[in-house]
């Protein structure tokens, strides 16, 4: 094969990975904003700006494509908090990846489209993948961040009141009502300014 040949092959297998990552991206955002079943994949490939029949040759069925929006999602949070305890910080590590997991909100879908595939678990193939990838995070929080199971627990359990709020768009009420100010500052000390800032974003 000549060096033109092969340069044009990679050229055009960037592309089709740059647009498989666009896609990710757009289903990302449209599962995190409809769930599983309330999305198509027509809605996720007006998204994403390419035809439906191009959605479907790159991922097969909505449900491969959503096993791969919860892979990459999971990829994502554990590279975030991976990044955060490697970090110079000599803040307490629950403190760092607490800091950066509100800080995933920027990555609009992702902690939504995560929350979607955790209510999925009598699904046999999605309930098994989401359970799996929850697993891992634990096993993180376990053996590399060295949480001990209680720590664990408090850390889940916090996370999935995060989702909680930017889920039900308690941002909506946060000006209005003093004590949902209250609970959204105790649940969030630090970066509540990122939630609030994006939740305005998306009312413009």
């Amino acid at each position: 094969m000549s060096s033109v040949s092969h340069e044009i092959q990679k050229e055009t297998r960037m592309r089709g990975d740059d647009r498989r990552e666009l896609i990710l991206e757009a289903a990302t955002q449209v599962f995190g904003d409809h769930g599983y079943v309330g999305t198509t994949t027509a809605e996720i490939a007006r998204a994403a700006g390419v035809s439906q029949p191009y959605v479907v040759r790159l991922f097969g069925t909505k449900q491969q494509l959503f096993l791969d929006v919860l892979g990459r999602a999971l990829a994502q949070l554990l590279g975030t908090f991976r990044a955060a305890l490697a970090g110079d910080s000599s803040d307490p590590v629950a403190h760092r990846i607490g800091v950066a997991y509100v800080e995933l909100t920027r990555e609009r879908g992702l902690l939504l489209s995560l929350m979607h595939a955790f209510v999925l678990g009598a699904d046999p193939v999605v309930g098994a993948a989401a359970r799996a990838g929850f697993m891992d995070v634990y096993r993180f929080l376990r053996t590399e961040a060295g949480f001990t199971p209680d720590e664990a627990q408090q850390f889940l359990a916090g996370g999935m009141l995060i989702n909680t709020l930017v889920g039900i768009r308690m941002t909506d009420d946060y000006e209005s009502d003093p004590e949902v100010r209250e609970l959204m500052q105790a649940a969030m000390p630090e970066k509540l300014d990122v939630v609030l800032a994006l939740a305005e974003g998306d009312r413009r």
